[in-house]
């Protein structure tokens, strides 16, 4: 398939997913300020930005209405919800030969309900599930409309790379918070919190339901938002678009980067992992942009001319 096909439809993925999980994460936020009189509003949104790429300057105040712009409205950074949905739309409009005409119909009726500033009206909650929402829509419309071919799995690569990146920073807003009743808010905003119930009996908090939060969050295979998952994915999209057999090793960079981020987490304990949990999602975040750099290299070397990111891939 042509190279700016397949850069468009990984992109979609990535976008999608980004807003999907941004808004995942900002509501947390949101609802835990307001349900905390006493925490530092400034403080905890200056890691928030800085846990999502986008840093404060440490000796300015940041509150809410300055972490919405910046992660929600900015219609331009590729960081922000609208501005990750004006560029998943611009890249379905830029593969209108491949994209149905039911996504892309969802995409431009998305995009064109945020251009109208509306949501700006609305509060943050509405907001994040009206985003929820619609992204929810575009990718149920991609699995029942799009062939299971190279396109199919552009897609799926993106948006698998992007869900364990950004599952790895929400699980890092638990570490700069340094709380552990945190777990239940965040099991609750990936979708998570009855799948863990049932896997685990039993409730999230205390020292054992921390752990095995974590786990969860991170490790379970079947749990398709869990970082694990989302890393096994994205190798089976590499090698259904390039099944070429090999006797020794990788000689493609995304695979044997995604690969070993992915042995990395399984072969540590979870009580490793939840001991040194800020650096080993700093890992995964990096792993997720070096793999996302090494397919662009790979499959669509031309990128550079046209760039849709901004502070980060």
């Amino acid at each position: 398939m042509l190279s700016r096909i397949a850069e468009s439809l990984f992109w979609i993925g990535r976008y999608v997913e980004r807003a999907d999980s941004t808004a995942r994460i900002l509501d947390v936020h949101v609802e835990r300020t307001l349900a905390d009189p006493w925490i530092d509003e400034s403080a905890v949104s200056t890691s928030l930005l800085s846990v999502m790429g986008s840093p404060a300057d440490p000796d300015r105040r940041v509150g809410r209405r300055e972490l919405l712009e910046t992660l929600a409205y900015d219609p331009v950074s590729p960081s922000a919800i609208t501005g990750a949905l004006g560029a998943a739309r611009e890249n379905a409009r830029r593969a209108r030969e491949t994209v149905s005409s039911d996504m892309w119909e969802s995409l431009n009726t998305t995009w064109n309900a945020l251009a109208s500033g509306r949501w700006r009206a609305a509060s943050p909650h509405r907001f994040f599930s009206w985003v929820r929402e619609r992204t929810a829509v575009v990718s149920g419309l991609v699995d029942a409309t799009m062939s299971r071919d190279d396109s199919w799995q552009f897609f799926v690569l993106g948006r698998s790379l992007e869900r364990a990146d950004m599952t790895a920073r929400l699980v890092d807003t638990r570490a700069v918070a340094g709380s552990g009743s945190q777990w239940p808010l965040l099991l609750r905003s990936t979708g998570a919190y009855e799948a863990f119930l049932r896997a685990y009996h039993g409730s999230s908090t205390g020292a054992a339901g921390e752990l095995h939060a974590a786990e969860f969050l991170l490790l379970d295979r079947l749990f398709p938002r869990s970082v694990v998952n989302a890393l096994e994915t994205a190798e089976a999209c590499l090698d259904a678009i390039d099944p070429a057999l090999r006797r020794v090793g990788y000689t493609e960079d995304a695979r044997r980067i995604v690969g070993m981020a992915r042995t990395r987490l399984e072969f540590q304990s979870p009580e490793d992992l939840l001991g040194d949990l800020h650096h080993q999602m700093k890992l995964v975040t990096e792993a997720c942009s070096a793999a996302s750099e090494a397919v662009a290299m790979r499959f669509f070397p031309m990128a550079g001319a046209v760039s849709w990111t901004a502070g980060r891939s």
